[in-house]
């Protein structure tokens, strides 16, 4: 498909509490902008911020007239920031990457020769993890490697939210409202023509990981769940295996009148677990079709700066 050869590229960031390292972000892109043939908007998505992150990016709106302002009510989530920011962006393509610059400007060029040679989501495949813990990149893997098992579609290993997609990709995200999204199984959801860049992630320039333990297993939970149904299965293949036992323990107590008080204690507490782990995984399902059904917004945006302008430049263009 033939792209346009003078295109907009939106880059989306979402921003939590990046204070330390926000005004370099913002330096290193511009830099970087400034140097590409094609025309940037710097997308910011405030996810709630409680420092000066917001401030700081309004201070540079004054510099550079392509920096772009989302504010949220609150704290939504890494993903609903990505979701608002897609949607906000007018590009002919957009870019979705960290503000802590761990995925490498220098690599956008390589993903908009792809989108040029007719791609229509270039992602990012991370080949090195710099600045990562030991147990942070063997969980990370161990995540990529289950889902991509688990998954009813094929999401790639190793790739995170940082890539390109096409207009046409975000018109279609944009009309997907699910409360607790996870952005990259839902581009690998709605298909077409994609292809990936590999490259190596850098380390941390500022400030400190938003993405703790916590917030990882939430992320590794809504993956799955959205976009498998093996966890459902295995309930009931568990559940098979807890009636087999029962049947097997009544047989040999029935027989050979072996029946201790502690193999009784011990079958219990077996099969109390396997029932709560079983009820777990259902409720995780069950949460996500409560949370559609509510029918409340994705998330509140406070308020936006950057965009009256933009609209009066391209009003501007058009009357001339």
């Amino acid at each position: 498909m033939a792209r346009n050869q003078n295109p907009l590229i939106s880059i989306v960031l979402p921003v939590f509490n990046e204070e330390e390292g926000i005004r370099h972000t913002i330096e290193i892109l511009e830099s970087y902008v400034a140097s590409q043939p094609e025309d940037y908007e710097l997308i910011f998505v405030d996810d709630g911020c409680v420092d000066r992150s917001a401030a700081i990016i309004q201070e540079a709106e004054q510099q550079y007239n392509n920096i772009r302002l989302v504010q949220f009510s609150r704290n939504f989530g890494h993903q609903l920031a990505i979701t608002a920011g897609i949607r906000y962006a007018s590009g002919d393509a957009v870019v979705v990457m960290d503000a802590d610059l761990q995925d490498p400007p220098s690599v956008i060029p390589a993903m908009v020769k792809k989108w040029h040679e007719g791609y229509d989501v270039v992602y990012g495949k991370r080949l090195q993890r710099d600045g990562e813990s030991w147990f942070k990149k063997a969980s990370a893997s161990a995540f990529y490697r289950i889902l991509h098992k688990f998954a009813n579609i094929d999401i790639p290993l190793d790739t995170g939210d940082f890539r390109l997609m096409d207009r046409q990709v975000v018109k279609v995200l944009s009309k997907m409202d699910e409360p607790d999204p996870f952005v990259r199984g839902m581009v690998s959801w709605v298909g077409f023509k994609q292809t990936a860049v590999e490259y190596e992630r850098d380390e941390r320039t500022a400030g400190t990981t938003k993405y703790p333990l916590s917030k990882m297993l939430h992320l590794s939970m809504n993956g799955i769940t959205s976009f498998s149904d093996v966890p459902l299965k295995l309930v009931n293949v568990a559940g098979f295996i807890m009636i087999a036992i029962g049947v097997i323990y009544g047989f040999i107590s029935l027989f050979t009148g072996f029946a201790t008080l502690q193999f009784a204690i011990f079958s219990m507490f077996e099969l109390f677990g396997i029932s709560a782990l079983m009820l777990g995984i259902v409720s995780a399902y069950l949460y996500r079709i409560f949370e559609t059904s509510r029918e409340r917004p994705l998330y509140v945006v406070a308020k936006t700066s950057g965009f009256e302008r933009h609209q009066s430049e391209v009003k501007h263009i058009n009357t001339m």
